[in-house]
């Protein structure tokens, strides 16, 4: 048996001592909460990051480098454990100190997406936990999910939209977090990607831009020099080919054949150093020799 299931789950009501405090500010709110695992700690900064399901591979690595960025400074991040932006979101969190909680829009013994179930433990097995207003045993419902979005931003002090088209389940969130008072943030895309549209709207109607989590730590309140971004203003002691086919690098994925272009390099110099690129750390293959850089 899967330890984590050991776990048992508890209902917490509105007026328990428990329940979480940000929560009772609001209206509307559940009378009861059903936790397995833990509530985030409503003395540290939280922030929820949710986005789309059908993500980019560029959404997809912004929720999980925005997400262990805050981790790594001691923010917690709540989502909803959905594929896509959420799941990588949860996963960036794990890699840092803040911890991760999901609310979901089915029971809390029900893992929703079945997929996720790797996620769903790791996150109970790191001190996170898995929340819900539904009971035990109540299976996911389309009309669920649009009242989850509530708790979501109402247990974080800021919403961050990563990816959402222009009509998305995540703009409801940001709703929710413009109505109770939060500061909301999106990641800019491409202009010509449907997925980047809502963000884009977000923006254009007055959210901040989130062109980089310094922003949202920023805007916590919160002073921290990233260890990595430290040793990236110290060019990182790379050999010259290697800071060459780096500095070509950004959070756009690169194909071979333009790094080859821009650098004048053969494809097999080219290979290689990408290679050790990606064995450090420094870059990341997204596609078919396709790369993005990471720090």
């Amino acid at each position: 048996m899967e330890e984590t299931q050991k776990i048992p789950i508890r209902e917490v009501g509105a007026k328990d001592k428990e329940y979480p405090e940000k929560l009772c500010q609001y209206t509307g709110m559940p009378e009861k909460l059903y936790v397995r695992g833990t509530f985030p700690d409503p003395k540290k900064p939280t922030a929820a990051i949710v986005g789309a399901r059908a993500a980019t591979p560029y959404g997809r690595i912004q929720a999980f480098r925005y997400a262990k960025y805050l981790s790594e400074a001691g923010v917690q991040v709540i989502s909803g454990m959905a594929y896509g932006i959420d799941t990588e979101a949860h996963r960036g969190a794990l890699e840092g100190r803040g911890g991760t909680w999901a609310v979901l829009g089915n029971g809390p013994d029900i893992c929703y997406p079945a997929g996720n179930r790797g996620l769903y433990q790791r996150i109970l097995r790191t001190g996170g936990g898995i929340i819900s207003e539904q009971t035990p045993g109540t299976k996911a419902r389309n009309y669920f999910f649009p009242a989850r979005n509530r708790i979501i931003s109402g247990l974080a002090d800021l919403v961050l939209i990563v990816e959402a088209r222009e009509k998305s389940g995540s703009l409801i969130t940001a709703q929710w977090a413009l109505d109770q008072g939060k500061a909301v943030f999106a990641v800019p895309g491409p202009v010509n990607e449907e997925r980047s549209m809502g963000c884009h709207k977000l923006i254009y109607d007055g959210a901040g831009i989130a062109y980089t989590p310094e922003i949202l730590l920023r805007e916590m309140g919160i002073e921290y020099e990233n260890p990595v971004k430290i040793k990236t203003k110290n060019d990182l002691g790379l050999a010259t080919d290697l800071k060459l086919v780096y500095s070509c690098l950004d959070l756009r994925p690169k194909s071979m054949d333009f790094l080859i272009q821009k650098t004048g390099l053969p494809p097999e110099k080219i290979g290689s150093l990408l290679l050790e690129l990606t064995l450090s750390g420094l870059a990341l293959e997204v596609g078919r020799h396709y790369y993005v850089k990471t720090a």
